[in-house]
């Protein structure tokens, strides 16, 4: 088998050519996975399970770059809910990821981690973090297991080319113009979200070459810009318990409560960056209204009796020293603005009128959103290799045989919680395995 490869054969090449031989039948498969993220690495693990070779080519100096960087250094390493849940949250071709959700669930990779020495966290919102808050934690356990597995790792080399020959893969050329042969190559190399961790696009080109469509790729879990002046004066401020609601004309495109974040240039925080998995679509040349329920746990006859109480209390002083207990300091100056009501005003001189315009801007803040930033503030990418053209039952490519896709190059995205990882995961090890027992 060694001279096959040496000349530029794969042994799949050769049986099906028909040049058979008892012996490849029980000789071990070589397996190349191109990227060492969380897909790449969880492909690795799965393809090595039977006993066969399988080489990581990473081209950074180091395995997991981004994961490193994943939920803010803390790892949202999966997410606890129901299988229900995690279907739910994803955005992008929820049902070709069936057979990979099955296959390899959020409680097996709570285990693997468990198992590897990393205790884990159920936060908020059923979101599963390492105990210690270090995202290290996970690319030590992910490395330990790698090498316990007998993978081998090539780090800082870049594959160039997927090659192929007669409609199969036969291997990848690298920069240095080697040539590596190989059974199965699994392409995990990621989107183009976070350039600086080496997430550049390459396994578009290669999916390209190879006769893939490759769906346009766009920023996703990624901020908003936004119009209003007013929004950027609110710079650095973090509301939470609030809910917003994204419209397109009177069509609502988004509606969630949770945590969210003003910018010099618009909104951020969890609830913001998932909105823009799903409203995100919608803003191409236009814009679409925000409104943020500053409290939501009031309805708004409930919330005109607190406005009366405060305004009850506060019944000698200007408006502007009566709304101190109702809001962020931060805020109060753009709230006291858009309600109309001059900020000397007496509180006993307040009309009902103005006390219904400001429990409407305090029910509905409004922001006028008109843009997403770019991928280098993306956390994943939307779009990328059609799964029209990927088996889900396998994440081998139904045009060329034995090359595979796993994680985000794949055009699959969900919301923040950790339903991205959870995909990479999934498909990773569905790959992985499929092409070790393929």
């Amino acid at each position: 088998m060694r001279c096959l490869r040496k000349f530029g054969t794969s042994t799949r090449f050769m049986k099906i050519q028909g040049w058979n031989n008892p012996k490849w039948e029980t000789d071990m498969k070589k397996i190349i996975v191109v990227g060492g993220g969380a897909a790449g690495m969880f492909a690795a693990l799965a393809a090595a399970k039977g006993k066969n070779s399988v080489t990581v080519f990473e081209k950074n100096e180091k395995l997991g770059k981004k994961l490193f960087i994943t939920g803010k250094g803390r790892c949202n390493l999966t997410n606890a809910g129901d299988m229900e849940d995690l279907f739910y949250h994803v955005v992008t071709n929820r049902k070709f990821l069936y057979s990979a959700f099955y296959a390899y669930d959020n409680n097996r990779v709570i285990d693997f981690f468990e198992q590897n020495g990393v205790k884990t966290k159920t936060e908020r919102g059923g979101r599963v973090f390492p105990e210690s808050d270090h995202s290290s934690d996970i690319i030590a356990a992910l490395k330990r297991a790698l090498k316990q597995a007998g993978v081998q790792v090539r780090l800082k080399t870049k594959v160039e080319e997927v090659m192929m020959e007669m409609g199969l893969c036969t291997g990848v050329r690298l920069a240095n113009g080697e040539r590596i042969y190989s059974d199965e190559v699994i392409v995990a190399t990621g989107g183009i979200s976070y350039p600086s961790t080496g997430s550049t696009g390459d396994g578009y080109v290669f999916a390209r070459k190879c006769g893939h469509t490759v769906e346009e790729p766009e920023p996703s879990l990624v901020p908003f810009t936004a119009k209003e002046s007013y929004v950027s004066a609110l710079q650095g401020l973090s509301l939470k318990n609030v809910r917003i609601t994204i419209k397109h004309g009177a069509k609502t495109l988004f509606e969630d409560f949770g945590e969210m974040l003003f910018t010099h240039y618009g909104v951020s925080g969890p609830l913001c960056l998932s909105a823009s998995s799903v409203a995100g679509k919608a803003l191409k040349g236009q814009e679409l209204s925000m409104a943020v329920d500053l409290k939501p746990a009031l309805t708004n006859e409930q919330l005109d009796r607190r406005l009366l109480r405060d305004f009850d209390a506060n019944i000698n002083r200007q408006f502007k020293n009566a709304v101190q207990g109702l809001l962020p300091q931060k805020m109060q100056p753009v709230i006291i603005e858009l309600s109309g009501i001059p900020a000397e005003k007496k509180v006993n001189e307040i009309t009902k009128e103005e006390r219904s315009r400001l429990l409407d801007i305090l029910k509905a803040f409004p922001v006028t959103l008109t843009g997403l930033r770019g991928f280098d503030e993306a956390v994943i990418t939307r779009g990328g290799v059609s799964v029209k053209e990927v088996n889900p039952s396998t994440m081998e490519s139904k045009l060329v045989s034995g090359l595979y896709f796993a994680g985000e190059v794949l055009d699959l995205d969900a919301m923040t919680g950790g339903y991205n990882l959870q995909i990479a995961w999934s498909t990773g090890y569905l790959a992985g395995s499929s092409a070790g027992e393929g």
